[in-house]
């Protein structure tokens, strides 16, 4: 559950997935509280605490930034003032415990006696987490079908080991011009292919063998090259998707060819598919820390040359979470698997932009990587912005 984000004295910032009542107007009991008119009914602070009185144009986010150097937790100021029934709305005037301050010990009894070592109070910083301790543990990004049943964008023209040459189906069935009873002789020969998309635990033939360095258990990734990619801003070619059907292992060799099994198939997999060595790759690991918040974002300016999405594998307009895309980086822009980018809107003109999600990084190729959208406000589309979280 996402906690929202305080906003300006009479101006609501809605930092959810669905607007809230709560957030489309501000409370409407407004009373006067020790000179000052306020929703809430802020108690006494704490003795010992650390209090600020909200100005005019405060947030928790930019209080969370100055008392404790990090404006993504600003929950924990929230926590601390539980009287604020609703984060959207904080008012001139109300006390805010923000930390705890030193008090000081007195350690001499009557009569100037040492009365015992001095207690540890703490600093204002004690009770404060990181932020890698306030969004958690790091958790999967993402799950293997989403590397391996993906693809990736490469050259127009790419060549491949080795490929599937045929399979058991193709003469598992009666050779009839061997049936003389039935006077088929010189009329039928052996019927065709008798299954025509293969699937897992399907044996196929491969061609190489042993003269081209095959050896059994070796576990190959079956692609299929699909159309080329477009760049949506530049309007360019940047390559070709290739699309990952499955993989098989070999299970023998032979001098020229090999036989192999199925033993993942994400598509139907078809005689004649070609064949590369299957790289493993993890699934990266991350924390799932807050959405940047929508009154901050990044100037237009400061996103222009930043990475964009770049292409959807089944042609998708509208995306959403879960939803698997190509961003238009990989190694050569030092994209590493594991990272995360809020996903920006171009606004209208004179408008800043809008936040519209956020994804990780789940694998990087030379000109491009695989992402995963991990949190969307609304509908994610082709060209959108990236910006590193």
């Amino acid at each position: 559950m996402r906690v929202r984000l305080s906003g300006f004295v009479l101006a609501a910032v809605l930092c959810g997935t669905h607007p809230l009542a709560a957030a489309d107007r501000p409370p409407q009991d407004l009373h006067l509280v020790d000179g000052h008119w306020t929703a809430w009914d802020p108690p006494q602070p704490p003795a010992g605490a650390q209090v600020h009185v909200i100005e005019r144009g405060d947030t928790l986010w930019d209080l969370a930034a100055r008392f404790y150097g990090n404006p993504y937790l600003w929950p924990q100021i929230w926590e601390k003032n539980q009287y604020i029934l609703d984060a959207h709305w904080i008012y001139p005037g109300d006390p805010l415990a923000v930390g705890l301050e030193v008090a000081p010990v007195d350690t001499l009894g009557e009569g100037g006696e040492e009365s015992g070592p001095e207690e540890d109070i703490g600093t204002p910083q004690d009770d404060v987490l990181t932020s890698e301790e306030a969004a958690g543990e790091p958790v999967p990004l993402g799950g293997e079908s989403d590397i391996y049943c993906s693809g990736y964008i490469g050259d127009l023209d790419e060549t491949f080991e080795h490929t599937i040459i045929g399979s058991e189906y193709e003469s598992i069935g009666p050779d009839l011009d061997q049936l003389p009873s039935y006077g088929f002789r010189g009329k039928y020969g052996r019927p065709g292919t008798a299954k025509y998309n293969l699937s897992t635990g399907d044996i196929v033939y491969l061609d190489g063998g042993r003269s081209r360095g095959m050896s059994p258990g070796t576990l190959y990734t079956v692609i299929q090259p699909q159309r080329q990619v477009v760049h949506p801003i530049t309007k360019q070619v940047v390559g070709r998707y290739y699309h990952y059907l499955g993989r098989i292992r070999v299970l023998s060799v032979q001098e020229e060819t090999a036989i192999g099994e199925i033993v993942h198939a994400c598509d139907p997999i078809l005689v004649g598919q070609q064949l590369r060595t299957f790289v493993p790759e993890p699934v990266p690991l991350g924390r799932l820390g807050a959405l940047r918040p929508v009154n901050y974002p990044e100037p237009e300016e400061e996103l222009r040359d930043n990475p964009v999405i770049l292409f959807t594998q089944d042609d998708l307009v509208s995306l959403a979470e879960d939803h698997v895309v190509y961003i238009d980086r990989g190694e050569d822009g030092d994209i590493t698997p594991g990272d995360m980018y809020t996903i920006y809107r171009k606004n209208r003109d004179g408008l800043p932009p809008i936040v519209i999600g956020e994804l990780a990084v789940l694998s990087v190729h030379k000109s491009s990587s695989l992402a995963k959208i991990i949190e969307s406000r609304y509908a994610v589309f082709v060209g959108d912005w990236i910006s590193p979280k």
